[in-house]
């Protein structure tokens, strides 16, 4: 039986539904999905197995100009999926344009040209009329002409069967990078932290979302319930008293959200304890995006 295994690699420009394209293929929610943009930081692995395959799939911060450090920690993710994809998944909605990351463009065009296999997924096409989607297609096909196009729609699933079935046909010939039984390269943390972040996002507004880091303290599994100690990090005082809220009501719409979406996640009951801590400036600060995980070595 000949065994096919490769590196499915999800980029594009923020918002564009890397996310949820990531998880209609998984067949699991790994990555974090709301309607912000940047949402997703790390470089995320999936991976699908199959009798006879092996797909590891990799969603990436969305591209963008870095303004501090952890935003250029987010690109060097980004780029670093340029380097060992051996399927690319370059993802735009309707709404997207070349010019939001021009040089990055680039860059999927050099790796097209030389022969690394690229779709061109055109992904929420259920917001666009087929006549908007048809000029799409051209002007696609016209930008990375090496690329196969494939339009979508992540959110309801139109078009996510055809386009794994077409990864899987363009997998190279190998072995499996990854144990059989094994869904990602995150530990359970990680994905604790991701949830709470995301209840985050979901509840707060303006800058708030993106100036905090959550990291999981204590993680222990009893017979029937999990005990969790989470620390959401902020970056300044009045950002801490935003998050507990008027006698701490903000936090404890997080922490009973990140509850029940934990317990799903882990098929347990879970008792979950939220704090919230001053890390002035951590988002600028090299020692402590290490800290946190925003490191590529």
């Amino acid at each position: 039986m000949v065994h096919k295994s490769g590196f499915v690699n999800i980029v594009g420009n923020p918002n564009v539904g890397k996310s949820t394209l990531m998880n209609a293929l998984v067949g699991e929610r790994l990555s974090i999905i709301t309607s912000k943009a940047q949402t997703t930081r790390h470089r995320i692995l999936g991976i699908v197995n199959g009798e006879d395959f092996q797909m590891v799939y990799s969603d990436t911060p969305g591209v963008l100009s870095p303004n501090y450090r952890l935003q250029e920690k987010m690109l060097e993710f980004s780029r670093s999926a340029l380097v060992d994809a051996d399927v690319l998944l370059y993802v735009t909605e309707p709404q997207d344009t070349v010019d939001r990351n021009a040089d990055f463009l680039e860059k999927v065009k050099r790796m097209a040209a030389a022969g690394t296999r690229v779709f061109l997924i055109i992904n929420k096409i259920d917001l666009t009329t087929q006549e908007t989607l048809e000029s799409l297609v051209a002007f696609w096909q016209t930008q990375l002409p090496e690329a196969t196009v494939f339009p979508i729609s992540a959110q309801e699933r139109f078009g996510v069967a055809q386009l794994f079935d077409a990864i899987k046909e363009a997998l190279p010939v190998g072995p499996p990078f990854f144990p059989k039984d094994q869904l990602t390269d995150k530990p359970a943390r990680f994905f604790v932290d991701e949830i709470i972040r995301e209840k985050i996002l979901l509840n707060y507004d303006k800058e708030i979302p993106y100036s905090v880091e959550v990291e999981v303290e204590s993680f222990k599994e009893e017979e029937k319930i999990i005990r969790i100690d989470a620390v959401i990090y902020c970056e300044r005082d009045s950002q801490k008293g935003i998050l507990i809220g008027k006698a701490g009501s903000a936090l404890k719409c997080v922490g009973s959200q990140a509850r029940k979406d934990i317990e799903e996640f882990f098929q347990k009951p879970v008792f979950l304890q939220l704090f919230v801590k001053v890390d002035k400036d951590w988002r600028s600060n090299t020692s402590r995006l290490k800290h946190y995980g925003y490191d590529l070595t």
